[in-house]
Formats: C-alpha cells, sequence, structure tokens
C-alpha cells in the first residue's frame, strides 16, 4: 500500500478522526496538502494527538478558515498544484482533503482534480444525517467522472442501516463501515498531548471498520 485518499462529502463529518484512526490502524503518515485555518487546532495537530503517527508538513498554512482557494486569496498568494505531488516516503501514507470533494484549489483547479492527477485510491466519509443520499450519490458521481478509483464508503455517525444500504446499492460502492461517534473525543484532540480518547479510537477502528479490505489495496 502507497497512498490512500481521504475525503468527505462535506465539511466538518468527522473526515478528520476517521483519518486519524486510519492512520493508527495502518501505521502510516498523515499529510495534509492545504491547511486552511490556524487559529484552533489544525487538522495534523489533531491527527498526530489521536494517533501517535508521523505527520507531514502540510503544503500551505493559510489563515482563513474557508475553502483553500480564498484562504490563499485573502494573503495574496495562490495554490499551486505543482507544489502538491504526493510525498515520496517509506510505508502507507493517509492524505486528507479539505470540505468535500469539489473544493476549489484556485480559481482554476478543485480538489477534484487533485485526486485525479494523483491516481491514489480514495475513500469517501459521509454522515448518516438527513440529507447524506444525495451528498452521496453526487460525490460518488464526480470522483468516477474524473476518473477517480473509488475504494469504498465510510459512514460516520449513528446508524442508518436504510439509508446506508441505499447508498450502496444506488451508488455501486463498497461499505468499508461505519465509525460511531464517539463523545469527548473532538475535545481531548484539540488539546495538547496525546488524546486521553484515542485508545477508544482504535478499539472503535477495530470493530466497526473494514480494514481487511482496507488494507487489500496494493
Amino acid at each position: 500500500m502507497s497512498a490512500l485518499v481521504v475525503t468527505g462529502t462535506d465539511t466538518g463529518i468527522g473526515k478528520t478522526v476517521f483519518s486519524a484512526g486510519l492512520v493508527q490502524a495502518l501505521g502510516a503518515r498523515y499529510w495534509k496538502p492545504v491547511q486552511a485555518g490556524l487559529e484552533e487546532a489544525t487538522d495534523s495537530e489533531v491527527v498526530a494527538r489521536l494517533s501517535g503517527q508521523e505527520v507531514l508538513t502540510e503544503g500551505y498554512r493559510l489563515h482563513l478558515p474557508a475553502s483553500p482557494h480564498l484562504a490563499a486569496e485573502a494573503e495574496g498568494v495562490e495554490i499551486d498544484p505543482a507544489q502538491l505531488s504526493l510525498p515520496a516516503c517509506d510505508g502507507p501514507l493517509v492524505v486528507e482533503g479539505a470540505g468535500g470533494v469539489m473544493v476549489p484549489l484556485n480559481r482554476r483547479m478543485l480538489y477534484l482534480d487533485l485526486f485525479a492527477r494523483w491516481g491514489a485510491p480514495v475513500i469517501l466519509c459521509a454522515r448518516t444525517q438527513l440529507g447524506t443520499i444525495n451528498h452521496t450519490l453526487l460525490s460518488l458521481q464526480a470522483l468516477r467522472a474524473a476518473g477517480c478509483r473509488v475504494l469504498g464508503v465510510v459512514f460516520i455517525g449513528a446508524p442508518e442501516r436504510e439509508v446506508e444500504d441505499s447508498i450502496c446499492l444506488f451508488g455501486k460502492v463498497v461499505h468499508l463501515g461505519r465509525l460511531p461517534m464517539i463523545p469527548g473525543l473532538g475535545e481531548a484532540a484539540a488539546r495538547p498531548g496525546r488524546a486521553a480518547g484515542s485508545d477508544a479510537l482504535a478499539r472503535a477502528f477495530a470493530t466497526h471498520i473494514k480494514l481487511d479490505l482496507i488494507r487489500e489495496v496494493p
């Protein structure tokens, strides 16, 4: 296994926590190409605290918590996709996008275009709340139209079996498991030092995520 891309149907759905659990389970490194928003704990800091694994330096660190293209423009810069090639490293690498699939990097390129350029398999995170069928099917359609290889969908939240089954049926996609909400995990990860909930995250992953399917990726 080399690189895996983690993206989502929207922002704030828990894909950073999922990325942390995946990094921990695979003994992988983590990379966030563009971090927009520096006032609170960054995604890289959260993953480092929850996983205890190595985190690579972001390609861009931008202060404004907004879409990457807007955060960059606020600082008078433009994100250059040529500077966002996948890092070469030994062992698996988990790469987390920003927001949803079609978030702009600049005025000409979306994150989706970057995923297609990388050619790495993609895991799509979807929450189980109302509206997720539409958002997930549209995201799957966009990924496939761009030529991305979708490894499967991971659901985050309370169980909604009929919703999950509908997405897998209409989206013709593999169900990679459902990560339940872990109370207090976000607050713990925002504090400096090793997060107290990291063991709970590891247990949840071992119980609910189909790691055998993910590990089979060449």
